[in-house]
Formats: C-alpha cells, structure tokens, sequence
C-alpha cells in the first residue's frame, strides 16, 4: 500500500464552521458548501484560496480490444485526435480555454506516431486485445505507473494546484468497464454501456468482451494484485492515470475526476493507497453505466449530471467554475458579525 497524508482536518473544520456564520441559511449553498469544505481540507487553509493553476493531461492508448467492434470509430482516430489535441482544435482544449486551464496530452500506447514530447513517456504501441490476451506485460504495467507518478510531479513541481485527468483512446471505455466489473464487483452487463454510440449487435460483442476481461481480471487481481490487474485488462494508459492520481494525493494537489475512464483509473488508484480518494472530487457523472458503478464504490458524489460521454477530461473542466464559485463565497461573503445581520436560532 502507498502511504497519503490526510487533508487537513482543522481547516475543514473551519471551513465548516466558517460557513455556519455567514449571512445565509445553514445549508442554503448546498453542494457549494462542501465543495468549499473540500477545498479548505486539501488547500491546508481556511478561507481556501481560488485555483489559479488547473492543468488537464490527458492520456492517449489504443486498445486490441476495439479492432473486435466495441466501439462506433475505428482505431486510427486515437492518433488523428492526438494531432487535433496538439492543435488545440478538441473540445477540451476549448474548455480549457474557458476556465483558464492548461492541457497537456501524452501517448503512453497510441498505435502510431506522435510528436517527440507527446510520446516522451510512450510505453508501446497500443495494447493488447484483453478479452483474450494482456494488455500489458507486468513491467510495462509498472513503468506506464511510474510514467503517470512523474507526470503528476512535473506538473506539481511546474506550479498546479489543481489537476483534471483526460483520456483519449477508441475503445477505452471497454477496458474500464471490465475494470469496474471487478472492482465493483458488477456483473458485466450492468457496466456495459453503448460508448461512442453503439448499436445493439455491437453493445453485445462489448459486453462479451467486458466479461471475458472481468474474468481473467478476477484472476489478475487474486493473484497479483491491482498492478497485475492493470498489465491483465487496463493498458498503458490507464495505468499511467491511476500513477497520477496516485500521486497527486501523494503530494498534496487535489484533482476533478473526469468520466467512465478516469472512475475506473481511481478505483484502481484508490485499490493501491487507499486514502488517496479524499483528494479527489468527481467532476460530474457520464452516461456509461461502469462510471456510477464507479462512483459509488469509491464514495463520490458528482459535481454535475450532464449526460455527457465524451471524456478527454471535458465534464471535470466544466465543475472547476462552480468549485471557483464554492471557494470564493466562503471566502468573500461577510459573516452575520460582520454584517450587522441578525442571525437565526
């Protein structure tokens, strides 16, 4: 198990305290108020400060998996959106835009070339098919890990304070279902959902895919433990996001998880130090089943519910204003004192 430090608990406490005396209703900001509590704990401060520095990376892999039909776009997009990312023509890259954030794109198994610092941490090229093989050796699963703990470093290191996991990688959302599956303990049919918009023969050749992988994982995860389980049915990618998450809690720096990919990520995260999901917050819920799945295992409760199913890390950029929003109405409202507003009670 990885040792993480605990958000500070007395500037929580204030935190919440704090919100019992300002010039509202105990309770009428709702999910702002622990969302601000939140924000105190991992800040270490009370009134939290806003985040100035948000930096997205998003995690690039192809999957042997989707050259079976689990998904409505064929393989090579992987390294076509890569290109778009780089140019700064996806949609989160113009989110990022909006809320003031960075995005940094890494091919840890894109089947394909990319530029020289996008495959600086480049593990190999695609993974392999994980409904009937591993998608990684042992070693390549611990290296993708290693990749992901030193990117969180760098970014740290380079001034975030606040850090959104992405992902991109046609057919990704199989091999996070089976992961789900198996760390939910979910049958695959209930995780399974339609992706990048399935039809039913393909929704059903998914599924298949889902249990076959959920089982040789069951028995990854028994004999190896949750980094077998990554080499049995994640892939370089998702094994480099858990080693970020990881040690984003680590050091200290909070994260806004993002979908389906980024949930089955955590648990695995969550499986290696499992106080690290208290420096997570789930940035809103997708409409891939494995993602509520997710969610619940891990005790999170979404910022937002748009429907959304694009990943790249698009709904945790859209919950950074309303976390802004949270921090800075504990910061800046007055209290009843200072207002001269009677309070109730």
């Amino acid at each position: 198990m990885i040792e993480v430090p605990a958000p500070d608990a007395a500037a929580a406490a204030a935190a919440a305290a704090r919100q019992g005396r300002l010039v509202k209703p105990p309770g009428a900001l709702g999910r702002l108020e622990t969302l601000a509590v939140w924000a105190a704990g991992v800040q270490g401060r009370c009134p939290p400060r806003p985040f100035r520095r948000v930096r997205a990376v998003v995690f690039a892999g192809d999957h042997g998996v989707a050259r079976t039909g689990v998904s409505a776009y064929p393989p090579d997009v992987t390294a076509q959106m890569v290109a778009t990312f780089v140019a700064g023509g996806a949609a989160v890259n113009v989110l990022a835009r909006h809320v003031g954030a960075t995005v940094r794109v890494l091919d840890l198994a894109v089947d394909g070339e990319t530029p020289a610092p996008v495959a600086a941490y480049k593990v190999r090229r695609g993974s392999g098919r994980i409904d009937v093989e591993d998608a990684l050796t042992l070693a390549q699963a611990e290296r993708a890990l290693t990749a992901g703990r030193a990117v969180a470093d760098e970014e740290v290191d380079g001034g975030a304070d606040l850090l959104v996991p992405g992902d991109m990688g046609i057919g990704n959302t199989t091999p996070a279902g089976a992961l789900v599956a198996v760390l939910a303990a979910r049958d695959p049919s209930a995780v399974t959902g339609r992706g990048t918009g399935l039809d039913d023969a393909r929704l059903a050749r998914k599924v298949a895919a889902v249990r076959e992988a959920a089982r040789r994982g069951h028995g990854a995860l028994r004999d190896g433990g949750p980094v077998a389980l990554l080499a049995a049915i994640g892939g370089a990618d998702v094994a480099a996001m858990t080693g970020f998450l990881v040690q984003a809690a680590v050091r200290r720096t909070p994260v806004v998880l993002d979908g389906v990919v980024s949930g089955a990520a955590a648990l695995v995260a969550a499986a290696l130090a499992p106080g690290a999901v208290a420096w997570w917050v789930a940035g809103h819920r997708s409409t891939e089943p494995a993602h509520a799945a997710a969610l619940d295992r891990l005790g999170l409760v979404p910022v937002l519910d748009l429907r959304l199913r694009l990943g790249e890390g698009t709904g945790a950029l859209l919950a950074v204003p309303l976390l802004q929003a949270a921090v800075v109405t504990l910061a800046e409202m007055a209290t009843f004192d200072e207002a001269g507003v009677r309070s109730g009670g």
